[in-house]
């Protein structure tokens, strides 16, 4: 499993190894030792979600409350989809600050996203499938979004793709609008619920 760190502080992404042969290939998107040397914590699993998207959906940018706070591990097992980690965290030294990472069923990247980061992907093929686990049940009253088109964000939609939005996301606010509304996750608070949900102390 290989790591690498993304510019958006916390967010990793992991490559795992591929094992193909003549009957397909098997591997393991998910690996609880590997998890642990890259964080210093575990990945405490409350529910699984499975999404499938036709070629131009776009979700996000989504993220959980916090208090409670959520932290989420995605992968796309078929499919392809440009993944993007938005940091929404006040008082993030990365603050406004975004990543990206290229999802597919060809190298099977996975994207860790602590307490506290927005999410959102653009979904590359049609019938692109992805998967999430995620460390608190979902209560609806506790997702939020923030518009995906947000021009001070400038988020990296493709432009040979048109883009499909839900009414939630389009409605959604901007990053501006949704800080003057005291919506956003505090960083220091982001930090202190992940550690207590991984079972860290640093």
């Amino acid at each position: 499993m290989k790591v690498r760190e993304l510019s958006v502080s916390g967010a990793l992404e992991f490559t795992p190894d591929v094992f193909p042969d003549e009957r397909g290939l098997f591997l393991s998107p998910f690996q609880g030792p590997a998890f642990t040397e890259a964080t210093g914590g575990t990945f405490p699993l409350a529910q699984s979600n499975h999404s499938r998207s036709r070629r131009g959906v776009v979700r996000g940018v989504h993220f959980t409350t916090t208090p409670p706070g959520c932290a989420k591990y995605v992968y796309c097992p078929r499919g392809a989809a440009l993944d993007i980690v938005v940091d929404i965290r006040v008082g993030s030294p990365t603050f406004g600050q975004w990543d990206t990472v290229l999802m597919d069923q060809n190298d099977f990247r996975a994207l860790y996203f602590p307490v506290g980061l927005g999410h959102a992907f653009v979904a590359l093929e049609d019938d692109t499938v992805m998967s999430y686990m995620i460390t608190s049940s979902y209560v609806p009253e506790y997702e939020l979004a923030i518009s995906v088109t947000d021009p001070a964000l400038n988020l990296p939609i493709p432009r040979d793709i048109a883009p499909i939005f839900s009414e939630r996301d389009i409605a959604a606010p901007t990053l501006a609008q949704a800080r003057e509304r005291g919506m956003l996750p505090d960083y220091r608070r982001s930090l202190e619920i992940g550690r207590r949900q991984s079972g860290t102390t640093a």
